[in-house]
């Protein structure tokens, strides 16, 4: 695909801060970050962590092939789907379609392992797939538990500032999509809200409306407006998410937004939605073997609407309490999913989705921190290109927490700074301080120290790590605490990237009309 911009795109569609990298960049790599300084996506330097041998990527292999050829996948209230298949070779009965062994994989071929996700300011473009990790906020809540620590419904103006908070932080690549669903607007409006809010209050990539066609639709439309249809129709300005509705179905409204997006040559990612023991089998090898077979169908389909589109192998997987039934988060078996399902993806040559700093608990807590850590630890072990739900997530994904936004946000600074693994240059060497020093002195005065102290280490935005006496002098602050007032300061600090008058008011005036062309619907 062509990233070249014509003078049109560069002076008005695309304008925006431009890259500000070298030193600075890997100052606010560990620092924590904040506003200012962005970070470009995660090229990792450390090796992937596999826990499937050969052997047993074959045999999960051989059977998802088994269940897509025994027990088939549903499309369900699509007819062309149905016909699509059938012309390709499929056995389709009723909304029923078993694959001959091979057929999905073969319609796979057109699939580009990487893509680029065009950003209106080029120097946010993020690359998806291959070494590169592109962290993307939560998804889909429906409350927020905000800075006055309440939960409650979530607001436009709730999910305006998590765009915002996702803008001005370093170690957030992505913009996302439903960072919390705006239940003020009503139903049949509230994405052309949400997609103008991706596009006014930040310059990075975003995802798009799949919750009906034609809200699919209007966010292509959306799309060309501010960066030219010839653009759109030749790149990836695009991902969004298509969820299978598991075990082993897929229904109108993703197949309907899948077909809009693949046809317009934007990017899916496709993505068996399991709580294991009720969605899938509560077996790891039993749930993979679903998740490829799901995967398989779904991916495929979109190269059956337009080969060459972008699609990512996505998962989610988690376990749910087997005394009630209430999904859990941070466990080893989700985990083990994510390694090996992020192997079979490699094996197919598509990008891979995965994880995030998912938890079940309430509030921003030890339980939140732990489950956090535990899932996002192996999303970035296990090579994931595209990391959805990467700050913000809490109670299961039911809400968005601003305080947690800002803790999983010093975290992925972390992650990105881990994920440069080891500097083996001269500098990184350090073989003139060792001389300088020399034995029973310290580092601390050498030259190599000061050169170096204000990047050598990681410095988080939310950790004290004073004396008790400073600490308690202090207020006696909790981490949820200081990050209340980080995200406080922020949005006090905002400021919106350039966006093309001429393009804002075309944006608003295709609001306007759609908006006009359509009575409420909260429902």
């Amino acid at each position: 695909m062509s990233e070249n911009l014509t003078a049109d795109q560069e002076g008005s569609g695309r304008r925006g801060r431009g890259d500000r990298g070298g030193a600075a960049a890997r100052r606010a790599a560990r620092t924590g970050g904040g506003p200012g300084t962005q970070l470009t996506y995660i090229k990792r330097n450390i090796p992937l962590y596999e826990v499937l041998n050969e052997e047993g990527l074959a045999l999960i292999e051989a059977n998802a092939d088994t269940v897509l050829q025994e027990v088939g996948i549903e499309f369900r209230d699509d007819a062309e789907a149905l016909e699509l298949w059938k012309q390709a070779g499929a056995d389709v009965k009723g909304e029923r379609v078993r694959f001959p062994k091979g057929l999905p994989r073969s319609l796979l071929k057109t699939a580009p392992p990487v893509y680029t996700q065009h950003a209106r300011n080029p120097a946010r473009s993020v690359e998806i797939g291959g070494k590169a990790t592109v962290f993307a906020p939560v998804y889909g809540p429906p409350f927020v538990r905000d800075l006055d620590g309440n939960r409650r419904y979530a607001t436009i103006e709730d999910f305006r500032n998590f765009v915002k908070l996702a803008y001005m932080a370093p170690s957030i690549h992505h913009s996302g999509g439903t960072v919390c669903e705006p239940v003020d607007v009503p139903v049949n409006k509230r994405h052309l809200d949400m997609i103008y809010s991706h596009i006014r209050y930040s310059d990075k990539p975003f995802m798009g409306s799949v919750t009906a066609p034609e809200r699919a639709e209007d966010t292509v439309a959306m799309a060309k407006i501010v960066f030219g249809d010839d653009f759109v129709q030749n790149n990836t300005v695009l991902t969004s998410l298509i969820n299978a509705n598991s075990p082993m179905v897929f229904d109108e409204t993703m197949l309907g937004a899948l077909k809009v997006y693949a046809r317009n040559n934007q990017a899916c990612i496709v993505t068996p939605f399991i709580l294991a023991g009720a969605m899938s089998p509560v077996t790891v090898a039993g749930t993979l073997t679903q998740v490829l077979a799901e995967v398989l169908a779904g991916a495929s389909f979109t190269q059956l609407i337009r080969p060459g589109a972008p699609v990512i192998f996505g998962t989610f997987a988690s376990s749910i309490s087997m005394q009630s039934g209430a999904p859990t988060f941070g466990t080893p078996e989700p985990s083990l999913v994510s390694y090996g399902a992020a192997q079979l993806a490699r094996r197919l040559g598509l990008p891979f989705r995965t994880g995030g700093s998912l938890c079940a608990s309430k509030i921003p807590d030890a339980q939140a921190a732990y489950e956090s850590a535990n899932t996002l630890n192996s999303t970035l072990l296990a090579g994931t290109n595209f990391v959805l739900h990467a700050a913000g997530w809490l109670e299961g994904g039911l809400a968005s927490c601003y305080e947690k936004f800002m803790m999983d946000v010093d975290q992925l600074g972390m992650s990105q700074r881990l994920s440069e693994g080891v500097d083996l240059s001269e500098n990184g060497q350090a073989m003139d301080a060792i001389r300088q020093v020399g034995p029973g002195s310290h580092f601390l005065g050498c030259d190599h120290t000061q050169a170096n102290f204000q990047t050598a280490f990681y410095r988080s935005s939310i950790a004290d790590n004073n004396s008790y006496e400073q600490w308690q002098a202090e207020g006696q602050k909790s981490a949820s605490q200081r990050a209340n007032e980080l995200a406080r300061r922020w949005l006090e600090n905002y400021e919106a990237p350039y966006l093309d008058p001429a393009i804002d008011e075309a944006l608003n005036e295709f609001i306007t009309k759609k908006k006009n062309s359509m009575p409420d619907a909260f429902t």
